[in-house]
């Protein structure tokens, strides 16, 4: 009352002081005075009225007091009133224990004491067009903007909400809440709680990643792998976008927030249950109904309702197929017969084809050996090629029996897939269902015309291709299914050839003349070397013993030389024969002069020595170095060397006196013939 007064006076003061200067003023003026007592009288008004409204507001102030405490302490008197308490200037002091209980009790029950990063329920109070006040039962409301509401629609005053703290009072001294962050933070419990439990829980199909589908569970986006949603494989995982699934949590990863579901487990529990009922039912021949869920180029697998089974691809069509898609596609319903399975590893095999009768039994009976057919190469392998009839009916056309040659070959290089041709039955077995087919048979048999004794007559000359080379000879294709036999010992007359390879290579052309003709065994030999008189016949004029050539080292051995002579035959020269007059012997590639020792023509052998040429002790060899001339000589390194003349290497000693007595005599006379026997030729 007294502090009530106290300011009532302090402002009269402060008027009482602004009126001196106004005062002062107007006693200098008689022309204002009498403005001067007007003002006066205006003042005198307006402090009255002042005055009454001031007494009226403290008399309103002492009367409010007066019955605050007449009906808190009605009974209070001078005598016992409690001055000390009146005087108490703590707050909440002036309450009883008692009071402070009851207050305290009324308070806890309005106010919550919350902490920072925890989730408490909250009750909406108020929406406006940008946030939603929310009362958490703290001493101030809280916002939280209207967008994190989007997934309630029909959010309204008394809906109560989970709400996250993120400051109980910020710089502004405002409650600051997240319901975004109260939906994750309940949304991983709810999760872990799912995993923990194994439930089954609805999420919602947001959108398609790379693999697979996100899905919302609870506010956390999981990754359902395209594995996981169904125990066939999903082609098109967009069906499933914008729609509720039903999964469960396989997996949780809190360091990557990483959360994988699958709806493919809550399948399989429901066909595992089918799956044992469809293999306890399951018997041979058995036909049932499926669906193709994946193909590949060995078959494809079909699901028979929980249980999957296997359709080789040998077992859809009776006809030959490349690849299942042919005639199958994916989810067709089909139906299959069970060939057979095996319980411990659950493996079905199934038949498509069994489902119809085999085409060998709608073959006709005039097909038979001998009969012409038409069909379809549809397949080639390195020994012949298959002729399909008919779907499910095929032929075998064996390399042998699509020409007349006796060389076999690539039968690619006369048939290839996808060709229609015309063919003979050779064989046919209906109960093995096999049947053998030829296409030489379209054509006559070259050894059968009537021409072919005629035309390959003993001495007729004949050009052919090489096909093959032997260790004996080689095989010359003179027309298609006509070939001959060249004998190596027929290639040359004057070289000893060990290999035909060594003569010639397979594909080239060689002329030769038919030596023997033997039709009915289908057997021809040919000569090269034919193609050419006997040289040897020449040789013999030519080459008598005594005379004297030049001639070459082609190559050496221990045994001796072997030398090429005019017109490119080979001889043989001894060791000792080899000598020069100054001690040396001759080398490979130098050309010397030799004596022709002997001549054979029946063995087409020459003998001859350069030493004969400057000494006579070689016609006087003793002769017994003969017996050594049936050793074996080692072939010479550029396989030019005639095997017989290696054999009889040594024999070109001449044994008797007699004969090197008229070698002797005829030596002088030899000397001159070297350069007249070309001549002669």
């Amino acid at each position: 009352m007294a502090k009530v007064q106290k300011g009532v006076d302090k402002s009269l003061k402060q008027e009482a002081t602004a009126k001196k200067p106004l005062a002062a003023k107007g006693a200098d003026s008689e022309t204002d005075l009498k403005t001067v007592e007007l003002e006066k009288d205006e003042l005198a008004d307006f402090r009255a009225a002042k005055k009454a409204e001031e007494e009226e507001g403290i008399s309103r102030i002492i009367k409010g007091v007066t019955n605050r405490r007449a009906s808190t302490t009605p009974d209070q008197t001078l005598e016992n009133f409690n001055w000390d308490s009146f005087d108490t200037k703590g707050f909440g002091e002036g309450y009883s224990s008692k009071e402070k209980e009851e207050l305290l009790k009324q308070y806890s029950g309005t106010v919550t004491t919350v902490s920072e990063s925890e989730v408490v329920k909250g009750i909406v109070v108020g929406i406006n067009d940008r946030d939603v006040i929310l009362n958490i039962g703290f001493k101030s409301d809280g916002l939280v903007p209207l967008a994190e509401f989007k997934d309630s629609p029909n959010l309204k005053i008394g809906d109560e909400v989970d709400l996250f703290i993120e400051e109980r009072e910020n710089a502004m001294g405002q409650l600051i809440l997240s319901r975004r962050k109260a939906k994750l933070v309940k949304g991983w419990e709810y999760v872990q709680t799912a995993l923990d439990k194994d439930q089954v829980i609805e999420g919602f199909v947001k959108r398609r990643t790379k693999g697979g589908l996100i899905v919302d569970v609870f506010g956390i986006e999981a990754f359902l792998p395209g594995s996981q949603i169904d125990v066939k494989p999903i082609r098109d995982f967009d069906i499933y976008v914008n729609k509720s699934i039903e999964v469960k949590v396989v997996k949780i990863n809190y360091t990557n927030d990483n959360v994988v579901v699958s709806h493919k487990v809550l399948i399989e529990k429901d066909l595992e249950q089918q799956k044992a009922a469809i293999l306890t039912n399951l018997e041979k021949g058995q036909v049932l109904e499926g669906v193709i869920k994946n193909m590949t180029n060995f078959g494809v697998f079909i699901d028979l309702g929980g249980v999957d089974g296997l359709l080789h691809i040998t077992d859809i069509s009776w006809g030959r197929i490349n690849h299942p898609e042919e005639v199958l596609k994916l989810d067709q319903v089909v139906k299959v017969v069970v060939l057979d399975f095996d319980e411990d590893k659950k493996r079905i095999s199934l038949g498509m084809k069994q489902l119809t009768p085999h085409p060998w039994q709608s073959l006709p009976e005039t097909i038979v050996v001998g009969t012409k057919v038409k069909g379809r190469i549809v397949n080639v392998a390195d020994y012949g090629a298959f002729l399909e009839l008919q779907p499910g009916v095929e032929g075998l056309i064996h390399v042998s029996e699509m020409s007349w040659s006796q060389h076999l070959r690539n039968p690619q290089d006369f048939l290839k897939v996808g060709d229609e041709l015309e063919a003979v039955v050779l064989t046919i077995d209906r109960e093995e269902r096999k049947m053998s087919l030829g296409i030489k048979q379209l054509t006559e048999d070259p050894w059968t015309r009537q021409d072919v004794l005629s035309k390959y007559a003993v001495g007729t000359r004949h050009k052919g291709i090489v096909r093959n080379l032997t260790n004996f000879g080689l095989f010359i294709e003179l027309e298609e299914g006509i070939d001959g036999l060249v004998h190596v010992s027929d290639l040359s007359w004057t070289k000893k050839v060990k290999h035909p390879s060594e003569f010639t290579k397979i594909g080239e052309n060689l002329e030769v003349v038919v030596l023997e003709l033997d039709a009915a065994n289908r057997r021809l030999a040919l000569s090269h070397k034919h193609m050419e008189e006997n040289p040897w016949d020449t040789f013999e004029t030519i080459f008598t013993t005594g005379s004297i050539h030049k001639c070459t080292v082609i190559s050496k051995n221990d045994k001796g030389a072997i030398l090429e002579l005019p017109y490119g035959i080979e001889g043989f020269c001894s060791a000792k024969n080899l000598a020069k007059e100054d001690g040396s012997k001759g080398e490979v590639g130098e050309s010397l002069d030799f004596k022709v020792l002997e001549f054979s023509k029946d063995d087409r052998r020459i003998v001859l020595s350069h030493r004969a040429l400057y000494s006579t002790e070689e016609e006087k060899a003793p002769a017994p170095q003969a017996p050594t001339a049936n050793k074996k000589k080692p072939a010479a390194p550029k396989g030019k060397t005639i095997d017989k003349i290696n054999q009889e290497a040594e024999k070109s000693t001449l044994g008797d006196i007699e004969a090197l007595s008229a070698l002797k005599e005829k030596m002088s006379a030899s000397k001159a013939k070297p350069a007249d026997e070309p001549k002669s030729e």
